[in-house]
């Protein structure tokens, strides 16, 4: 008798698993924003303005098209009402190229890609010609470089060769990273033939030692205002199994200022994509994060910052990287490449997200510890996660895709999810480009309508 009441209650155990819902429905209001029949692109990044009044994109006219972008705009979240917020004096179809914008957490600032002044069919648009601008909107619109640029030896320590993109404003407005490609690697390239050419991640500083630019080049060399390091070494060809990185990307700031050692400091740091081979001499991507050190003026022994004729800028004193995720040994090992996305961290720098394949072989939301330790599940849909993971500005919650819809989840105490919550239709094709209000009620996200990206609003009920 015993043992059949436990065969009932297993039964029954399992088929209440079987029942139980794959998530909960808790729909936000929904409304479109812009209509102009052109597109309105976001960057998933730090969109909204300081009181959440504004939205800052740029106006490409296709996902590659920044070279042809010579606007970068906002508009109202309550009137609709847009602004342009810069405009390039003289453009091209080889640029300049402005694009991927985002605000400062404070002020009203913004930084964008904007691509080198001079730009024309021989030197046109280009991921190693290109550096960070800063308009300052309570400035009336001043704009100024922030990155400086040094191409001709001897170089400048603080200026860097080539070009940054993507630019991320750090929690406290003080540091901007960004992507990096070298100017003189890609020359290199050209003419040895051999791999040189290579991306890794950098820092700008705002308080740091002045830098002054040789301006013997013009419209090559550009004198800037921050200073700025690569903070991780990348070589051609990594050793199988050691660790070495050949492309960093797809970084990100960790937490609103850091992660929380265990003796209760806090370090600034970014979290990052990097290509590597295994054991096999297979290429696998895995997540790392890089400490970034205050002084980032000074040099480590990697080389000079600022790099030489035939090497990178090599990255400060203190500037340590370390492996997060170990995947080798998964039935799908590395990061997915699918969707492109960026690593993500929670507000308070505990965990970094990326997206990987579960068992079963689909794209899942994961979660590794900043201190180190074992990756975290905390999506388990039936169908491909469709977006990078964006967080709450103040709690642990998180948006993505899946489904063609938005859906939301948050960790407890624990680090464990709850039952994911959508918050949207599912609409004809995918949203994407999440990114939270500085409050956290808003998400912003493009959609495609009648040929046009448009920018849409979910807000909370």
């Amino acid at each position: 008798m015993l043992h059949s009441f436990f065969k009932i209650c297993a039964f029954a155990y399992f088929m209440i698993l079987l029942i139980r819902p794959a998530y909960s429905q808790d729909l936000w209001n929904i409304r479109q924003l812009t209509f102009k029949p052109q597109n309105h692109e976001l960057d998933h990044n730090q969109n909204f303005s300081p009181d959440d009044q504004w939205i800052v994109y740029d106006t490409r006219p296709d996902p590659a098209g920044i070279a042809l972008n010579d606007r970068i705009e906002k508009v109202h979240v309550e009137n609709g009402e847009s602004q342009i917020i810069y405009q390039v004096a003289s453009s091209n179809p080889y640029g300049p190229g402005v694009g991927a914008v985002s605000y400062h957490p404070y002020h009203n600032q913004v930084v964008f890609i904007h691509g080198l002044p001079l730009s024309d069919e021989d030197t046109p648009y280009a991921g190693h010609r290109r550096l960070g601008m800063i308009v300052d909107e309570s400035a009336g619109n001043r704009s100024y470089w922030m990155d400086s640029r040094d191409v001709s030896a001897p170089f400048t320590p603080g200026a860097l060769r080539g070009g940054t993109h993507r630019h991320q404003w750090s929690g406290d407005g003080d540091w901007l990273g960004f992507t990096y490609n070298d100017a003189l690697m890609v020359a290199l390239q050209e003419k040895t033939g051999k791999v040189h050419d290579l991306r890794t991640v950098g820092v700008s500083k705002k308080r740091a030692p002045v830098i002054e630019v040789d301006m013997d080049q013009p419209g090559e060399n550009i004198q800037g205002s921050w200073f700025s390091v690569v903070l991780v070494k990348v070589v051609a060809a990594p050793k199988p199994g050691s660790g070495e990185i050949s492309r960093a990307y797809s970084d990100w700031w960790v937490g609103n200022k850091g992660y929380q050692r265990e003796d209760g400091s806090w370090q600034l740091s970014r979290a990052f994509l990097g290509d590597l081979l295994n054991g096999d001499g297979k290429k696998l991507t895995e997540v790392f994060i890089v400490d970034v050190p205050e002084d980032i003026h000074k040099a480590g022994n990697y080389g000079p910052l600022e790099g030489t004729l035939t090497t990178m800028p090599m990255p400060p004193k203190d500037a340590r990287w370390r492996r997060l995720t170990f995947t080798e040994n998964r039935k799908y090992p590395g990061v997915s490449p699918e969707p492109r996305h960026w690593v993500s961290s929670s507000m308070d720098g505990t965990y970094v997200s990326y997206l990987a394949k579960d068992d079963r072989g689909i794209v899942q939301v994961f979660l590794v510890p900043s201190l180190g330790g074992n990756s975290i599940q905390v999506s388990f849909h039936d169908s491909h996660v469709q977006s990078m993971v964006s967080w709450h500005p103040e709690i642990r919650e998180f948006a993505y895709v899946c489904d063609n819809a938005i859906y939301l989840n948050r960790l407890d105490e624990q680090g464990s999810p709850g039952l994911p919550r959508r918050i949207s239709p599912g609409f004809v094709s995918a949203p994407y480009a999440l990114a939270y209000s500085r409050n956290g009620n808003r998400l912003a996200f493009n959609k495609k309508i009648e040929g046009f990206i448009q920018v849409f609003l979910a807000e909370r009920p």
